[in-house]
């Protein structure tokens, strides 16, 4: 457990030149050649299937001959990422003429079942898969000192962050290790995907728990959207550092919903070092932020029942939609899958301990509470689920009864009759208005992007 007296000092930094040694080592030559890009002229073009074959067929080449190779996409919360159809793509060029197996990057996640593989990874053998365990199938590659943590997180907090990874994708048995996800704004990392995608995705709890707990105190409404976040900076030190011996190439998407609700693959970059983020970030800033002028006062987000089924997930409506609602505001929730609150039992009971009730309330409990001292993503996602008293949040959860729902500190609503007054399928995403002369602005899918006023982005 980390000593809950030292969470919020330490004004010592560490040398600046391990600051630049991390930068340099970042870029680093091998296969395939440089990055890797595929984007049309016209951001608001969607890459046709032939330049993605086209791509994927030059990254295949650019690799030589490995003879095992690791595949590690994201898992099911995440198939809006096009990282299954890609996944897919590569093993059929590689399965010939190498070993492939597909690991995916559950980070604390339950593990798939064999539909959600088999749906979202099609004509990948079953047998193909390995499961993360985040607890028990990892090892212990070294640490990201407090020094550098001090440093990022300007004096916030000064301790060690372990490199916990998966024993598989640090064994050194493949010749090389895919990592696939998607560029897209997100409420830890700043914009999700490259090394988050392996040192969080394939990582362990203890790992999990201090990125995020530093993501949280840095504060959320900092971060997101933004390429440089004192939490990439500490997974790139893992890249950099400790895990620069690994054989990793990295393959990220920018994808958008296009006016029908299909979602499209706009750019596609492939590299082994952050040449392939830098490339692609911004593409993701400009397609999957949305910059407001003035913020709004109502806002109703759904979420798909085979996407959503804890408030651990669910929650990116609030994350997503905070720097766009206005104080005093309403966001509305509807969660039809929604059963349960963390995504394992230990997590699920910490979140019905404490509740949502703000920063301050949770590092409080953190004194007290040694189970909740010793999972700080536990932590982090409870201060990152309140609005801090900003706006009111109303969570229409298909399974969770009135009492659960506020006794986590949120106001309850009754799903059935929310789904039939703001129907989904007859919404699109924006402003929105019901024959009653009742306004609103509704999200089909949190996770597909940022809204935000533009002068708080700004900031």
């Amino acid at each position: 457990m980390v000593d809950s007296a030292r969470f919020t000092f330490s004004p010592e930094l560490c040398d600046a030149d391990i600051v630049e040694r991390v930068a340099a080592a970042l870029v680093r030559t091998g296969a395939p050649r440089g990055t890797l890009r595929a984007k049309a002229e016209d951001a608001v073009t969607p890459l046709s299937q032939a330049v993605v074959d086209q791509l994927l067929d030059d990254l295949v080449e650019g690799l030589g001959a490995p003879k095992r190779v690791l595949l590690l996409p994201p898992d099911a919360t995440r198939v809006h990422s096009g990282a299954g159809e890609l996944t897919a793509a590569l093993y059929r060029r590689l399965s010939s003429r190498a070993e492939v197996k597909v690991l995916p990057a559950l980070g604390s996640h339950e593990a798939m079942s064999k539909s959600e593989l088999s749906s979202m990874f099609p004509g990948v053998p079953l047998e193909r898969f390995l499961v993360h365990d985040f607890r028990a199938s990892v090892t212990h590659l070294g640490d990201v000192p407090g020094s550098f943590v001090s440093h990022v997180s300007q004096g916030k907090l000064d301790f060690d962050v372990p490199c916990q990874l998966n024993r598989e994708v640090a064994s050194g048995a493949w010749d090389r290790v895919i990592s696939i996800g998607q560029l897209v704004p997100h409420e830890v990392v700043g914009i999700a995907n490259h090394v988050k995608n392996v040192f969080v995705g394939a990582a362990g709890k203890e790992s999990i728990d201090r990125s995020h707990f530093v993501g949280a105190v840095c504060g959320m409404e900092a971060l997101m959207g933004r390429t440089h976040t004192p939490v990439r900076d500490i997974l790139n030190y893992m890249a950099a550092q400790l895990g620069a011996h690994l054989p990793l190439t990295y393959l990220c998407t920018v994808r958008k919903k296009d006016a029908r609700g299909q979602i499209q693959t706009h750019g596609l970059y492939a590299g082994d070092d952050e040449g392939c983020f830098l490339a692609g970030a911004p593409l993701a800033q400009q397609l999957n932020l949305e910059l407001l002028e003035r913020p709004l006062q109502k806002v109703v987000v759904y979420l798909d029942p085979h996407e959503f089924r804890t408030t651990w997930l669910g929650n990116k409506a609030i994350y997503r939609t905070r720097l766009a609602i206005a104080d005093g505001g309403e966001l509305t929730i509807l969660g039809p899958g929604v059963r349960r609150f963390g995504e394992d039992p230990g997590i699920d009971r910490l979140i019905r301990r404490h509740g949502y009730r703000g920063t301050a309330h949770t590092l409080e409990q953190l004194r007290g509470d040694p189970e909740l001292g010793g999972s700080l993503a536990a932590a982090a996602h409870l201060m990152q689920g309140s609005t801090e008293g900003r706006f009111r949040v109303r969570w229409a959860a298909g399974g969770l009864s009135p009492d659960e729902v506020t006794g986590v500190g949120y106001e309850w609503a009754d799903v059935g009759s929310l789904l039939r007054r703001y129907a989904p399928e007859q919404l699109k995403d924006g402003p929105s208005r019901l024959p009653d002369g009742e306004e609103f602005f509704f999200v089909a899918n949190p996770s597909l992007g940022l809204w935000a006023l533009r002068e708080k982005l700004r900031a």
